[in-house]
């Protein structure tokens, strides 16, 4: 295991400034506003703030300032920040983040969590800083290596995880699969009963489950899962066309006006880190590459805490309790949608604490 400090070249900087000043922003299709995709007149005001008003180096320093490291397991190389607490005795917590965002958008809730204890922020495979998985991209995969950080390398015996979206398959492996994990917290809570063997279904969890995944909000997955070399090769040459592909995601899945309850700064951020690392592509190995049957983690026997993010607002808990056979809170926030420890940090960090004293 390494240190592993940011330090992008500035020829990199470079070249990102040359394409911003050459881009050209799209006509705007007839119809409401973000009903075809961002508005051209937003994606050119955060243009705008990318090339007069951010500074990336500014954001280096501030993501410079937790300690990381880097460190091979099982073939991949695991890029993560260690936030060390202040206090002894306490249960560290495993962070992951999900897709398109990266560990750098989960950093509020570690200033949230104000040092009560260790929080571990590792990028996924494929994301950011971390190397790709030398096989197929699995929650279950992950998880393995996510163990073996916790454990093998940074010496816990004992851990709390939580996760998002992608991440939060890898958490529910965690909880389910690997005796360390204490406890588990989550705010997407698991959807592994609608396929599991033998689990029946009520109709109130049934029209649930129908709500998710609506057509007008699948399209991404579709391409990111059927042709993500094709998305990538635009993605990759264009930083106008990636902050678009990212950021009406961002809009689309928060909880918010559009964009409105994020700072720019941290959009482009987010934005940067793919960008520098050249990892977009490489992040949709998370939806074409995951085996079938890889949501079917085990029961999660551990202390849980469900928190409803706003987007799944109407998740049941008897769906959860098909999951989580010890649940010890069940709320729903009345504030964050699915970038829940972006937009609504208290929240989780309030959660975590709280588990925390359980598991312990």
């Amino acid at each position: 295991m390494e240190p592993f400090r940011i330090a992008v070249p500035d020829d990199v900087l470079d070249d990102l400034h040359r394409r911003l000043v050459a881009t050209i922003l799209p006509e705007k299709t007839p119809g409401p506003d973000w009903s075809n995709g961002i508005p051209p007149e937003v994606l050119g005001s955060l243009v705008g703030r990318w090339l007069d008003g951010y500074s990336w180096r500014e954001a280096e320093r501030r993501l410079n300032r937790f300690d990381q490291v880097r460190v091979t397991i099982d073939g991949c190389d695991v890029h993560a920040v260690v936030a060390r607490g202040r206090t002894t005795g306490r249960l560290p917590i495993v962070v992951t983040h999900g897709w398109p965002y990266s560990f750098a958008s989960m950093l509020s809730l570690v200033d949230a969590l104000d040092g009560e204890l260790d929080v571990i922020v590792p990028s996924l495979p494929g994301y950011g800083f971390s190397g790709v998985l030398p096989t197929a991209f699995s929650s279950a995969a992950i998880a393995d290596r996510w163990n073996a950080l916790m454990t093998s390398e940074l010496g816990y015996e004992r851990y709390l995880t939580y996760g998002e979206d992608v991440g939060a398959g890898v958490s529910d492996w965690l909880a389910g699969a690997h005796p360390a994990a204490a406890g588990i917290i989550a705010s997407h809570a698991s959807f592994s009963a609608r396929s599991r063997p033998g689990i029946e279904l009520d109709e109130t969890e049934r029209a649930f489950l129908a709500t998710v995944g609506s057509s007008t909000e699948s399209g991404y997955a579709h391409q990111q899962g059927t042709r993500p070399d094709t998305l990538a090769a635009a993605l990759i040459d264009s930083p106008s066309g990636l902050l678009a592909w990212i950021a009406e995601k961002v809009a689309a899945w928060s909880d918010g006006d559009g964009l409105a309850s994020f700072d720019p700064g941290d959009i482009l951020t987010n934005v940067m880190v793919y960008w520098v690392t050249r990892s977009i592509g490489t992040s949709f190995r998370a939806y074409s590459e995951p085996p079938a049957g890889d949501d079917l983690h085990p029961i999660i026997e551990v202390p849980a805490s469900i928190v409803v993010q706003t987007h799944e607002g109407a998740y049941p808990r008897s769906l959860a309790e098909k999951s989580y056979s010890d649940i010890r809170s069940f709320e729903r926030l009345p504030h964050g949608g699915h970038f829940t420890a972006w937009e609504n940090p208290a929240a989780i960090a309030s959660a975590v604490l709280a588990l925390e004293e359980v598991a312990r």
